[in-house]
């Protein structure tokens, strides 16, 4: 691998020549300048250590787009330089989820331990240019001797040492001669700086943890503000996008880079996703799911991209959603509800409509011929007829919503209720007969109604009007299922992410999951295969769970049907 690399044979997605954020500014003047010999080549950077989050989709759609855009490159590369937090399990999740949102990285999957050996060989010509040294100081005198950001810092009384000790110490080190935690590599910069980051920041420390890929080989490991930039070189990025967090780190990136004397890239930072109602700490999601309060990294609640993917939103869709909120240089916070409005957009013309009937009610119909059953035509999804149609089966006695009859209704009720007339869907215009309830508790277990044939949907002899329309289910051909109905994990908005803040746990919305298990689904769902997505009339949009079972099928409620976000912007 060169710092050269060859231009991809792909057709930009846009006109690089008009920017739509001042990230794109920035590359349109360097290959204006031929900073880079015309080149884009971004990264993307995931620690292995946890699953990513809707966040995280902002950057791969930044990076992989940006590439995309410019007919340049994009690398995979997993940062894997503290082995006591990570794992192979998320080294795969991370690559199924840049693929299920529509990326690829060819042949460019990188890690920052395919550098160990290389990093390590730089770090010894960084010591003898007398730009770092082994520091004995214990964490705790470390945090002493740094300062606060209105006092410099001290220097280590360990900074002096020769550059024949420190690298006969640093040998020792990567020998395993010393125990974890009781010496570190530090660059030798300016503990008087204004810049906490470049006061003499640890590069090195010793950790005796297997790691996933190199094993026991090491039992050293780089820092990532000092891998990072040296990963960058190596792989010839010319841009190095990251969060707005890293802006105080750049100046550590471009020492470290002009210190070694090695292929300079550029590091630009842009706002990280902040999102109301939404935890957006890994820290946090891991603590969630260590500690049981959601059933796993993809439970359909967490902001992971494997959860919204099992919950059904389309990759469509979050890439829709990042490229609405844009790419700014402040940090500021996302209403939920863009997201939710981003979904229900791509699926009003995907996802087909079925009667689904989430807390039945039973109800018959008296003057029904008994044993009869018709096969009512209904078209599939009304915004997309190429969607074609279905038959659902029509019967003496099916099931309501409980909400949609009320015995003594208020004023402007136009459901279901005694003496009174509603159309069922795709059906016959019925009114309600009589009322049975349960003796004991009083609780209504059937309604009695009675149909008029002529009103049947469709026929051309519906000529009578009524203002209710109800949704419903043949009781002898509905397929029971599980319904999960979600919230939103938080009840505040926002999360202050500082060590200070308030226990997000706190904060957990305790109804933020309802599980329903005595609903009713038309029978056109019999054939559907797990993460296939449907509107349930009235309630909003559902996809198959992976739980499901040939005789229980489970869905999960992507989200409903009101739309706050398309109302806030026809204002």
């Amino acid at each position: 691998m060169t710092n050269e690399t060859a231009h991809v044979d792909k057709e930009p997605a846009a006109n690089p020549a008009i920017p739509a954020n001042f990230i794109e500014v920035i590359i349109n003047e360097d290959i204006k300048t031929g900073k880079y010999g015309n080149r884009v080549h971004t990264r993307f950077p995931p620690e292995p250590n946890g699953y990513l989050h809707i966040g995280h989709a902002k950057s791969i759609c930044l990076n992989f787009g940006l590439a995309l855009k410019y007919g340049g490159k994009c690398n995979l590369r997993f940062d894997d330089t503290n082995p006591t937090k990570e794992d192979v399990e998320y080294v795969d999740s991370i690559q199924e989820d840049v693929k299920w949102l529509g990326f690829d990285w060819d042949d460019r999957k990188y890690y920052a331990s395919d550098y160990f050996e290389k990093i390590y060989e730089y770090t010894v010509e960084l010591i003898k240019k007398g730009k770092a040294y082994v520091c004995d100081l214990s964490a705790e005198e470390t945090r002493q001797y740094r300062g606060t950001l209105t006092e410099p810092g001290k220097e280590s009384p360990y900074r002096s040492r020769t550059v024949e000790e420190n690298l006969d110490l640093f040998e020792k080190m990567r020998a395993g001669e010393f125990a974890e935690g009781s010496r570190v590599l530090r660059a030798k910069i300016d503990m008087a700086s204004p810049n906490l980051n470049m006061r003499d920041p640890v590069l090195y420390r010793i950790i005796r943890t297997t790691h996933h890929r190199t094993g026991d080989a090491w039992c050293i490991y780089p820092m990532y503000d000092y891998a990072h930039p040296i990963s960058d070189s190596i792989e010839g990025v010319t841009h190095s996008i990251c969060t707005l967090e890293f802006e105080d780190h750049r100046p550590l990136y471009d020492w470290t880079l002009e210190a070694l004397g090695i292929y300079q890239c550029q590091q630009i930072e842009f706002a990280r996703l902040n999102l109301t109602n939404t935890i957006m700490s890994k820290r946090y999601l891991r603590r969630l799911v260590e500690e049981g309060y959601v059933s796993s990294w993809d439970d359909p609640r967490m902001p992971t991209i494997s959860g919204l993917r099992r919950r059904g939103f389309t990759p469509e869709s979050l890439r829709d959603f990042c490229d609405r909120i844009g790419v700014a240089k402040s940090n500021s916070t996302v209403d939920v509800a863009l997201l939710e409005h981003c979904i229900r957009e791509d699926l009003n013309t995907k996802a087909p409509r079925v009667m689904a009937v989430l807390k039945p009610l039973k109800l018959i119909i008296d003057n029904y011929p008994a044993g009869q059953v018709e096969e009512l035509v209904a078209e599939n999804n009304p915004e997309n007829p190429d969607m074609g149609s279905r038959t659902i089966p029509f019967s003496r006695e099916i099931y309501i919503e409980q909400d949609d009859f009320m015995e003594n209704p208020p004023k402007k009720y136009f459901r279901l209720a005694p003496g009174t007339e509603v159309r069922l869907k795709q059906a016959y215009i019925i009114k309600c007969e009589q009322v049975v309830k349960d003796e004991q508790t009083g609780e209504i277990v059937e309604v009695h109604c009675s149909y008029d044939p002529d009103t049947k949907s469709g026929s051309g002899t519906a000529n009578r009007k009524v203002k209710g329309v109800l949704h419903w289910v043949s009781a002898a051909h509905a397929v029971k299922a599980v319904v999960r109905l979600y919230d939103y994990l938080l009840l505040n908005q926002e999360v202050e992410e500082g060590e200070a803040a308030k226990d997000f746990v706190d904060t957990l919305n305790p109804n933020s999951l309802e599980v329903l298990a005595d609903c009713l689904v038309e029978p056109s769902i019999k054939t559907a295969q797990v993460g296939s997505r449907f509107q349930f009339m009235r309630h909003g949009y559902f996809s198959l769970d992976r739980d499901s079972t040939a005789d229980m099928p489970a869905f999960n409620r992507i989200v409903s049907l009101k739309d706050s976000w398309a109302k806030l912007e026809k204002k």
